[in-house]
């Protein structure tokens, strides 16, 4: 029997509902974020900084949140002064439902040349860059990015390249189109990073649909500047990644030796990505894969880590930030990467 239209449509309506709960993962408080790293980041002066990328548009003034989920005219390079967690009985009680990083306060947004100028921000240092998922502010994005850093205690500038989220709800479409959008933007990021003289390396942490870029993207550098440009790549960690697997396996295969960089975090259980599966007419989505797909990305170079051991929430869609064994995974691949 056919269902009644609008019972069709409140069907959608909770099913989008469910993804945004899930594909939202890295927005909310989590549990189990705990630095295990004592460096600072890059120019830190008493007070963390986080070196910003960014294709969302400045708010007026200068004010929090700093960034909106509106597109920018294009790449704009900026410092994050990041408040960290304190040690005072009421501050790890409001960390519980805050999270224990926060961002202080924002530079002044730079558009010219903000590629160059994060690349020469960051000389000399290897860089850890972060690109979130859907459903992200920038404010959340930049925590997840430092909250991530800490964690595997990396010893280098943290950067986050942030995009375009509406950090809403029923953006999902809105998302994957900025995310796309961005493409350009990211890419001329790592290829400022290519040319610095530093002889620093850069690290690339992706999440969910922010995963979706960083490979588009990496097709894209390699394809226009060869092995010159994927050079100072050292490591490429997509975690959970929201992309039909058809299509990733296609974008690996033009990156030739350098899928051998790329470490995948997958899991059977992740609930946001069999529902972003439905979303998508059925196409498996390549962080929630079975394993004959999965098998075919290995013989191609890549590392798969599967995690589905490790998903016992109701989500299980950001358990490289929340399970210590998963966020594991992340810094042994920053490592094997020397």
């Amino acid at each position: 029997m056919t269902a009644h239209p609008a019972a069709r449509s409140l069907a959608r309506l909770a099913l989008v509902g469910l993804v945004a709960a899930g594909l939202g993962g890295c927005w909310g408080p989590r549990e189990g974020i705990l630095a295990t790293g004592s460096s600072e980041p890059a120019l830190a002066q008493g007070e963390p900084t986080l070196l910003v990328a960014t294709t969302r548009r400045p708010v007026a003034g200068g004010q929090k949140p700093w960034f909106s989920g509106e597109r920018g005219r294009g790449l704009s390079f900026a410092r994050a002064r990041m408040a960290g967690p304190s040690d005072s009985l009421v501050q790890r009680v409001t960390s519980v439902v805050t999270g224990d990083w926060s961002v202080a306060r924002v530079d002044t947004p730079q558009s010219e040349r903000a590629a160059e100028t994060f690349a020469e921000t960051a000389v000399g240092k290897d860089v850890l860059l972060y690109v979130h998922g859907y459903r992200e502010t920038f404010e959340t994005a930049a925590v997840s990015a430092m909250e991530l850093s800490r964690g595997i205690g990396f010893r280098g500038a943290t950067g986050l390249f942030t995009w375009p989220s509406g950090g809403a709800t029923f953006d999902y479409a809105y998302d994957r189109e900025s995310a796309l959008w961005s493409r350009d933007a990211l890419e001329d990021l790592l290829t400022a990073l290519a040319r610095s003289p530093s002889g620093g390396r850069v690290h690339v942490v992706a999440h969910s649909m922010g995963s979706f870029l960083t490979i588009e993207t990496l097709r894209n550098v390699r394809a226009a500047g060869g092995e010159a440009a994927m050079a100072k790549i050292a490591s490429v960690t997509l975690a959970s990644p929201d992309v039909d697997i058809d299509q990733f396996v296609r974008a690996v295969e033009r990156l030739g030796p350098d899928a051998r960089k790329i470490t995948v975090i997958t899991s059977v259980n992740d609930r946001a990505l069999e529902l972003s599966r439905r979303l998508a007419g059925g196409v498996a989505r390549a962080g929630a894969a079975d394993r004959e797909k999965l098998a075919g990305l290995e013989a191609l170079g890549v590392r798969i880590a599967d995690a589905s051991e490790f998903g016992s929430g109701l989500i299980n869609h950001d358990l490289f930030l929340t399970n210590p064994e998963v966020k594991a995974v992340v810094k042994r691949a920053v490592e094997r990467a020397g």
